[in-house]
């Protein structure tokens, strides 16, 4: 064989030049408007301001401002912010007792990196301001200039200096709604900071300094009153004690998704695993699968207890003791929804959804002492709550060309009860079912250019949050088609004239905050077609049995009927199946007969 050739020699190593060094980091720090604005409200915060006002064009891509009443910077001061890791957030070398939003000194270097940057700056007790501008890494000399105490930022033309950034980022609808997504999360972290955002000229909101109750109903919307309960408990970690406050919707106030969950730990808005799967848990036996839970929760523990520094945006953080804070937003969340009878709110809000009890068996006369069904505790239905079956009369036998078969019985005004013509038994979640049918009639009838609309009454006007209602009114076309007419009604306010016919009486408020929810999820990238089937499964939900509703023998019968001829009716619109079925190979089995 030939000898190998050897190894080419790799590159030599060199240092990158700073203007390089600058951009890299620049798309590191600022991988979007959205990024960019949080860094600078964060500084903002940092340095004590007590109002802050934004404003932003196409998204932030055109222009991000930010002015704050805290407390400025001098000359020398503003000549040492935009270098590289330079703070005054560190008061040590140890990167443990942080305290702050954030420390590093990539923001405004970076940012200056791939735009044009300006800042005046004012300390309180000084006058006049100074300014300095850096466009493209270019660094002007700090100067005089006019301007009131505090800091205001300008960024324009973002990414004029790395313009193959520009092509990764999304539709300048996008890239606004991730822009005001970060802003409402600092402002739900600090409530005693005035803030007002304003895009493209239109006022998203301005909000005063409140209190952590009037802050929470201001950003998640006015339907959320009566629904919030308190939150307050605490537990003692080995560096002192973890405190846990705030507030946790009834669990009939749902969303589609977890959008509607404000997380704060210590001062720094999060979006951390570890307590979503706490919420999860909290909420898990009381509320429907696939529904998410609405809350505003602050933790404050001893800063030694965690570490901020394991995600690029800090928004994932590392307990020292990550089983001990679950465990504490899990009590904590329990102990406020276990208030009993006076726990729902005197309307739904947020969703349609009310709990029923959990299941509970009464014992069979007869049975010895000390035992049970199927090892489960012993209890005794609630007084209020229905019969767990009510038998039907004998039905006659099932063809054998109806799979789903004839119904005996309707299980927890939830399940039906079938048998088939082979002996097997059928259970069939009658929400589920129904779901998937209206889903079908609604694609067909969609399909066909033909969605049957049924006019209000008394057009229903839905108040949302100014961003939701323009991602509604952005589709009023496409919806027009789906049966479902909206028109603007003012700000975050939307007039509903018309719904499906076959959604019969549905309540549009939460169906309208449960679409723009499945809107925002699809996110831009997603061919319309599945946005739009999205969105079916989303009225189709709404417009479905639900489950404590009890059916006769008749609308039993016409349900598994329709099921048989329907396709894709063995699952519901989320995916999870409508019925079960056991032959009689499959019980034996279960008696260990076979």
């Amino acid at each position: 064989m030939p000898d190998a050739l050897p190894p080419s020699a790799p590159p030599a190593i060199r240092l990158l030049p700073h203007h390089l060094v600058d951009r890299i980091a620049a798309g590191e720090v600022i991988a979007r408007p959205a990024a960019a604005l949080k860094e600078l409200v964060e500084n903002a915060l940092d340095a004590g301001a007590r109002r802050i006002a934004i404003s932003l064009s196409d998204g932030g891509v055109t222009r991000i401002e930010v002015i704050d009443d805290g407390a400025g910077m001098s000359a020398a001061d503003l000549a040492l912010a935009v270098q590289r890791h330079a703070t005054s957030k560190l008061a040590d070398d140890q990167l443990v007792r942080i305290t702050t939003l954030g420390f590093r000194g990539e923001a405004l270097p970076s940012i200056g990196a791939a735009a044009r940057l300006a800042i005046p700056s004012r300390p309180h007790a000084a006058d006049p301001a100074s300014r300095i501008t850096v466009e493209g890494g270019v660094v002007s000399a700090v100067g005089p200039a006019a301007g009131a105490p505090g800091t205001a930022v300008s960024v324009s033309d973002l990414f004029f200096a790395t313009p193959a950034r520009r092509t990764f980022l999304k539709s300048t609808r996008a890239e606004a709604d991730a822009a005001e997504l970060a802003v409402r999360r600092l402002a739900f972290a600090a409530p005693e900071v005035a803030f007002s955002l304003v895009s493209d000229g239109r006022t998203l909101f301005d909000l005063p300094a409140q209190e952590r109750p009037a802050r929470v109903a201001a950003l998640l919307g006015p339907q959320t009153e009566g629904a919030l309960l308190p939150v307050l408990a605490s537990r003692e970690l080995p560096g002192g004690t973890a405190t846990l406050s705030g507030f946790a919707a009834a669990p009939s106030a749902t969303r589609a998704s977890a959008a509607a969950q404000s997380l704060v730990v210590n001062g720094r808005p999060v979006a951390d695993p570890v307590l979503r799967t706490a919420i999860r848990v909290a909420y898990r036996d009381v509320i429907e699968a696939g529904r998410h839970a609405v809350v505003a929760l602050w933790l404050d523990m001893p800063p030694e207890e965690l570490d901020v520094n394991v995600h690029p945006t800090k928004a994932e953080l590392r307990f020292r003791d990550p089983n001990e804070v679950r465990g504490l937003v899990i009590s904590g969340l329990r102990a406020a929804l276990g208030g009993g009878a006076g726990l729902a709110p005197t309307r739904p809000v947020l969703g349609g959804y009310t709990p029923r009890p959990s299941l509970q068996f009464h014992r069979p006369s007869g049975l010895p002492p000390g035992l049970g069904y199927g090892g489960l505790a012993e209890a005794s239905l609630p007084l209020h709550a229905p019969p767990a079956a009510r038998i039907l009369p004998s039905p006659p036998p099932a063809p054998a060309d109806h799979p789903l078969g004839a119904p005996l019985a309707q299980l927890l005004d939830t399940y039906i009860l079938a048998v088939s013509a082979d002996g097997a038994l059928v259970l069939v979640d009658q929400h589920a079912a129904h779901e998937r049918l209206t889903h079908e009639a609604l694609r067909d009838q969609y399909l066909s250019g033909a969605v049957r609309t049924q006019p209000l009454l008394l057009p229903a006007v839905v108040d949302l949050a100014p961003a939701d209602a323009a991602r509604l009114l952005d589709r009023a076309d496409d919806l027009a088609r789906l049966g479902l007419e909206i028109e603007s009604f003012g700000p975050g306010a939307i007039l509903v004239r018309a719904l499906p016919a076959v959604l019969g009486a549905a309540d549009p408020a939460p169906l309208l905050r449960d679409m723009a929810d499945e809107l925002a999820e699809q996110g831009e990238a997603t061919a319309l077609d599945a946005r739009l089937d999205a969105v079916i499964a989303r009225l189709a939900c709404h417009g479905s049995i639900r489950a404590g509703r009890r059916l006769d023998a008749t609308e039993m019968d016409a349900l598994l009927r329709r099921m048989e001829a329907t396709p894709r009716a063995a699952t519901c619109s989320h995916g999870r199946p409508t019925f079960l079925r056991l032959s009689r190979t499959d019980i034996e089995r279960l008696f260990g007969r076979a």
